[in-house]
């Protein structure tokens, strides 16, 4: 998980609130600033998800459905978190490449899913 504060930020507020002798305030809040950092991370992979998603549908061309079992299926196939499939797949617009685990597992899914069409 990408923790966007360091235990060295959460230690003052931890310290003040044990202080003032309410340590389950104290677990309270940093879990809460954990949850916070997990929605926080959630949306930021959420959008590059979605923006993955819409090229897809573009390229194959696909239905938003399709689109996403795509992206998870390559994912899977490649024991790759859907979100960096996605963040490899939206970097190919900045002029990366795909890795070639990714690239390879991508088509072997468009192929699957043009012999699918076909039938």
């Amino acid at each position: 998980m990408h923790q966007l504060t360091t235990p060295r930020e959460d230690q003052p507020l931890f310290t003040a609130v044990t202080s003032l002798g309410d340590a389950d305030l104290a677990v309270e809040v940093l879990e809460l600033r954990v949850k916070n950092e997990q929605l926080s991370q959630a949306l930021v992979s959420r959008a590059v998800i979605d923006q993955a998603r819409g090229m897809v549908m573009v390229l194959a061309p696909c239905s938003s459905e399709r689109a996403w079992d795509l992206l998870v299926e390559v994912s899977q196939r490649c024991n790759v978190k859907l979100r960096d499939v996605a963040a490899a797949l939206a970097a190919t617009t900045k002029g990366q490449e795909l890795p070639e685990a990714i690239r390879r597992e991508w088509r072997r899914a468009l192929r699957r899913l043009h012999a699918l069409e076909r039938r």
